[in-house]
């Protein structure tokens, strides 16, 4: 009698004590993948108020300096107390491929691939992943943001990704990727 109760209990238990499913790096980094490569761009707004002296600023400044001389925008300052207001208009030397956008406008500049992903960090209701996306795929407008930005191709930056866990599925739900996938 005790043998014919064993082996239910052992299978019993067996199918209780069976591992949560896990999202593996294999299987994230092939589901970020599918989102690459993306258009980086370089963004001009239509007009901006960055406090005096603070890094915005010195990022806008720059900004300015490398569009006015490619001769693409006229750019107007107005003192605003301890901000300065900064509008941009775009001049006929701007190129063909300037987009319009709702507040402002961008230029391709590259392209940015996945590499890898670099950790996984398991949470409550799902996964978080970091991951890695490298510059590529220059344009001829890449020396602007180059000189705005310093970066080079084959520069890799980090990225993280969410996961949402679903039954035993794991669905992609969101990353902090700024760019968006070439038209």
């Amino acid at each position: 009698m005790r043998t014919a109760l064993a082996l239910p209990a052992l299978l019993l238990l067996a199918a209780c004590t069976r591992g949560e499913p896990v999202l593996t790096k294999r299987e994230a980094e092939r589901d970020i993948k599918k989102d690459y490569p993306v258009v980086v761009p370089l963004r001009i707004p239509e007009k901006a108020s960055p406090l005096k002296g603070s890094p915005e600023q010195a990022r806008l400044q720059k900004l300015q300096e490398v569009v006015v001389k490619a001769g693409w925008f006229a750019v107007f300052k107005e003192d605003a107390g301890d901000r300065e207001t900064v509008s941009f208009k775009p001049t006929p030397k701007a190129p063909q491929d300037l987009q319009t956008m709702p507040k402002g406008w961008q230029v391709p500049v590259a392209q940015a691939e996945f590499v890898k992903a670099l950790r996984m960090e398991p949470t409550r209701d799902g996964a978080k992943v970091a991951y890695q996306i490298r510059l590529a795929k220059p344009t001829a407008h890449f020396p602007l943001f180059k000189a705005i930005y310093g970066a080079n191709i084959g520069d890799t930056k980090e990225r993280r990704a969410v996961y949402r866990k679903e039954g035993r599925d794991f669905i992609l739900q969101d990353t902090d990727e700024a760019f968006r996938k070439p038209e």
